[in-house]
């Protein structure tokens, strides 16, 4: 896979009693498999307990990005990386000690992740640079699949590129994410990309990744 452009399909729209065989379609030309955990108390929706993610997490054939949109995640995110997540997401504004749970999730072994729900500013959190690996703009008010992309977010996104800077951290977007909105969120500063809907509602849900990946790398030329 490219080390500049990645693409991580959400398993949110995927038919949950048959999640293996809907990971197996696309975990050859994927990146990681992003598994959104919601509460529906963070988020008015229901996805995963930690024990039906541990199992996804264990079984998947490729790396999983744990994104927790619960509330009071400091010790499940912890939780979480010791599960064996390989990328662990927490939302800014669900999180009590932002700088211990981000060095947690480090400290066993994941990815550290910081998330920014449409509403909320990158202001502020520029002290956090050097303890996430990778920051999430939401490009959807969380808790549920198929919503339109939000392209006013990606003023957002282009102060949280330069707020990066030369540092090797990604630089995620997440809601609504399809050929035609990829572009945008490129062109933006993004180059980590998850994908629902229009990878699972997809005629051929891996030839739809393979399209998503080369519409992002041609907009980077």
């Amino acid at each position: 896979m490219s080390s500049h452009i990645r693409i991580t399909p959400s398993i949110l729209n995927a038919d949950f009693s048959q999640l293996d065989s809907e990971i197996a379609k696309i975990a050859s030309v994927s990146d990681y498999i992003h598994l959104d955990v919601m509460d529906d108390v963070f988020v008015p929706n229901f996805t995963f307990d930690f024990d039906a993610a541990a199992k996804i997490i264990k079984s998947s054939p490729i790396p999983i990005d744990s994104h927790l949109m619960v509330a009071d995640v400091d010790q499940i995110a912890i939780d979480y990386a010791q599960a064996g997540s390989a990328s662990v997401t927490i939302h800014a504004e669900a999180t009590h000690d932002i700088r211990a749970t981000l060095k947690g999730i480090r400290f066993h072994g994941a990815r550290s992740a910081l998330a920014l729900k449409p509403g909320t500013e990158i202001d502020g959190y520029e002290s956090y640079v050097d303890e996430v690996d990778m920051f999430l703009i939401m490009t959807v008010e969380p808790g549920f699949g198929g919503q339109k992309f939000m392209e006013s977010m990606m003023d957002k996104v282009r102060r949280t590129r330069k707020l990066i800077g030369s540092r090797p951290i990604w630089l995620q977007v997440d809601g609504g994410i399809s050929l035609e909105t990829i572009e945008i969120a490129v062109e933006a500063g993004a180059d980590t990309f998850v994908a629902g809907s229009a990878v699972f509602n997809a005629e051929d849900p891996a030839q739809m990744v393979i399209a998503l990946r080369e519409r992002a790398l041609s907009s980077k030329l």
